[in-house]
């Protein structure tokens, strides 16, 4: 049993009680430093140029506080995988909430349509990268609604989804312009990693294919501006070509971060509190397995651990390690915070204040 005063487990390091909520918790559990949150917020918006250029992600967290928080530091874009998280986003009072992910489903571009209606004060962005696609979101946008808007998503060699950087993209934003809905172009680059220099050649030619595509707009008399860039390109993207940057999993930040993004020094702020519930030849059983934590990570690599994963199953996870013994709780860093977020419709938060707060969530919410 734990003492008062006896520290708890991390997968890092020790640390004290006050990282973990005090009253009985069940676990696995879902657990969120506030103060951490907003020291990488306050890091990112630095290496962003300021709030205004800043437009996160909001699936890394799914969580209404954490878009009040960042509309408090002057953060008023966002940019959401789900109509939940849309929904989420405009029920939080923002400015810009843009839904950076393409659908052609008629009842899901209705939902989006549904959503701009109830809240005629936000603005409201799609986007597209077919001709089927605006086809699609035609029929949704004859009717008025002047709060919506369209980006034409550009594929930088992702592959995933996004038009040809070529007269294509430029056929898809005459075509919006024509609607006059076109708000500019959509970039997302995640399929690039590597040292930071390589990472920098990169975006560099993707800025310069953005540069063709708005001289042959500027020649139709078309203009627009450019959402651009992941976790590892956001803060490399030239301020002539992107006026906004849309970084997503620094709120949550992840083991990989640490790894992979040293000079951003962002912080863990989001764990999976674990017990450790049996104990065999060396190896201890917690229990928070593949439905507790990072599910689209490899077995072996979902959490951070002072040893070794040895085996996954759905709500237990076996561990090579030393410092655990029966009854020990323990702070597990994700891999992945983003898809572990994802889980969980409530979270304890350490305040600001040192206090524990039990805040909602949306879970596994589409």
């Amino acid at each position: 049993m734990m003492r008062d005063n006896e520290p708890i487990q991390t997968a890092s390091h020790r640390a004290s009680r006050r990282d973990i909520p005090a009253d009985p918790v069940e676990t696995p559990a879902f657990v969120v430093h506030e103060d951490a949150v907003l020291r990488n917020l306050e890091k990112t918006i630095k290496v962003s140029g300021g709030p205004a250029r800043l437009m996160p992600h909001v699936k890394t967290h799914r969580a209404p506080w954490v878009v009040a928080a960042l509309r408090n530091k002057g953060v008023e874009a966002f940019k959401a995988a789900t109509l939940a998280e849309l929904e989420m986003v405009a029920r939080g009072g923002a400015r810009t909430a843009t839904l950076a992910f393409t659908t052609v489903n008629p009842a899901n571009i209705a939902r989006f349509v549904r959503c701009a209606q109830a809240h005629p004060e936000t603005n409201f962005v799609g986007i597209l990268d077919s001709q089927y696609g605006l086809e699609a979101w035609r029929a949704h946008l004859r009717n008025g609604q002047d709060n919506i808007r369209m980006r034409v998503d550009l594929d930088p060699g992702f592959g995933r989804t996004g038009a040809p950087m070529t007269d294509a993209a430029v056929d898809l934003a005459a075509g919006l312009h024509e609607l006059n809905r076109f708000a500019g172009w959509h970039l997302y680059d995640g399929h690039i990693h590597g040292p930071v220099e390589e990472r920098r050649v990169r975006v560099e030619a993707e800025a310069e294919a953005v540069r063709k595509l708005n001289e042959r707009l500027a020649r139709k008399g078309i203009s627009g501006d450019l959402v651009a860039g992941g976790s590892y390109t956001f803060d490399l993207w030239p301020t002539d070509v992107a006026q906004f940057v849309s970084p997503g999993s620094w709120t949550y930040s992840s083991a990989s971060h640490d790894r992979d993004l040293p000079n951003l020094n962002w912080e863990p702020a989001a764990f999976v509190l674990a017990t450790v519930v049996s104990e065999h030849d060396g190896t201890v059983t917690l229990d928070a397995g593949a439905k507790a934590i990072a599910p689209d990570k490899p077995l072996k690599e979902r959490f951070r651990i002072n040893g070794e994963i040895m085996l996954i199953a759905e709500e237990h996870a076996v561990v090579r390690t030393e410092g655990l013994a029966l009854g020990d709780r323990i702070l597990l860093v994700p891999e992945h915070a983003c898809t572990t977020a994802y889980l969980y419709d409530r979270a304890w938060v350490r305040t600001t204040s040192g206090g524990w707060e039990r805040r909602d969530q949306l879970g596994s919410t589409r």
